[in-house]
């Protein structure tokens, strides 16, 4: 296979590589959209109960929190191209087994496996996105990878309901088995970089998950904690509207208006949040989009009809947007250029806890108090978010008008150990 030379940062543009590096991400994300309102469903028609249809929903989180790691070990071995390879024909199964009639644990597998896949796919292109856009580029890059993937949850559902009119609820699944066939096919196209000499494989496969983290363990539980903290908030945005809408007495077609302009709006943003962070630094993204996040959540119980909540969504749509790739590029930025996929695998452990430990947070509140406390105690976790971010996220050096681009520090020694940049 023909292997790409690393960029030329100054003659770099980023549609150069559009098709290779978004149109994966982007069929990824459609199928992901097209089949994940009908899961809950599909299971109860399979004769679940409501509880157990909901855990085999959590196995999608599930799959991927498990499988990050071992998504980081296979990366460094196989490469990123084939890896991605690899995901798309694990979810073609995966997809596979949910839509042919086998009974209710072999659907729920096939669920388990969609996680897997998905977690393996998304790690491996942010591993390779990272080694292939100069630094100057990289949020811009990582944050249209971001949209590129909302952008096709966005189009999913609305190409299965319309599928699902004429043809029933399996074709919701058809159209995401088609989507991730097209996906592995264009990343099969994607070259090897020709930074994947066996020599630096091999240095890379010599370094554990284990020693991984004990050298950059200060970064993990600072950044780190920050990370959890902001994808609590953000996953559960996903079921914060929804809740209030029914808690207000809206219907499901008025839920649905909102939570849809609110995804439009959250789709629309992702490059210039990325072409800010580009020039002023992560912090100018990062901590308004918390400090924005944190307000919605709290000024939320204020609405009480369409219009109100219709604001407030919109507004935490636009949180969310500034937002996107902010996640991948604090991974990118800190992660080490040997081992890099092993760091991101443990990395996004941190956000996948925290994408699981929000909702439960929210929904244990709610039991316990009430909706409105359970929703403002979340909105207060966007402003501790803010302030981790402020506090650990590393200032660029002053009068530089690039991307923030961390050295790798000396053997052993914890980039969240130096001081930080000023």
């Amino acid at each position: 296979m023909k292997r790409r030379p690393p960029p030329d940062p100054e003659s770099f543009r980023l549609r150069d590589i559009a098709v290779a590096a978004y149109g994966p991400s982007a069929l990824f994300g459609l199928a992901e959209g097209a089949m994940l309102p009908v899961i809950t469903l599909s299971a109860l028609e399979r004769g679940a109960s409501l509880s157990t249809a909901a855990f085999i929903a959590a196995l999608l989180g599930i799959g991927s929190i498990l499988t990050n790691i071992p998504a980081g070990a296979l990366t460094t071995r196989i490469g990123e191209r084939w890896s991605m390879v690899l995901a798309a024909a694990a979810s073609a199964i995966g997809l596979l087994l949910c839509i042919l009639p086998f009974g209710l644990w072999v659907y729920g597998a096939g669920v388990f496996v969609l996680g897997s896949a998905s977690a393996v796919f998304t790690l491996a292109r942010q591993t390779y996105l990272t080694d292939m856009v100069p630094p100057r580029m990289r949020a811009r890059a990582l944050s249209t990878l971001g949209g590129s993937m909302r952008i096709g949850v966005f189009i999913g559902p609305f190409l299965s309901a319309a599928a699902m009119h004429f043809f029933g609820v399996t074709s919701a699944y058809v159209i995401s088995l088609v989507a991730v066939i097209g996906a592995g096919l264009i990343a099969f196209t994607v070259p090897d970089l020709e930074t994947r000499t066996p020599a630096a494989v091999h240095a890379a496969k010599s370094i554990s998950t284990v020693t991984m983290f004990r050298t950059h363990w200060r970064t993990f539980l600072t950044l780190g904690i920050a990370v959890l903290l902001l994808s609590a908030i953000r996953q559960s945005r996903q079921i914060v509207i929804p809740l209030w809408a029914t808690h207000i007495g809206l219907d499901e077609s008025q839920a649905s208006i909102i939570y849809g302009i609110a995804g439009a709006i959250d789709a629309a943003v992702f490059y210039p949040a990325g072409k800010v962070m580009d020039r002023y630094g992560r912090r100018a993204v990062a901590v308004p989009c918390m400090v924005l996040m944190g307000l919605s959540f709290v000024i939320m119980p204020l609405s009480g009809a369409f219009v109100t909540i219709m604001l407030v969504a919109m507004l935490m749509g636009f949180a969310n947007g500034l937002g996107s790739g902010i996640i991948m590029t604090l991974g990118a930025d800190v992660s080490p250029a040997v081992g890099r996929a092993t760091f991101l695998g443990v990395w996004r452990e941190f956000a996948d806890a925290g994408a699981g430990l929000g909702p439960v947070m929210l929904s244990t509140l709610t039991a316990v108090a009430s909706l409105s406390v359970g929703v403002i105690a979340t909105g207060c976790i966007g402003f501790a978010a803010a302030i981790a971010m402020w506090v650990w996220i590393p200032k660029r050096p002053a009068g530089y008008t690039g991307a923030i681009a961390l050295p790798d520090p000396p053997p052993g020694q914890d980039p969240g150990a130096t001081k930080p940049l000023s």
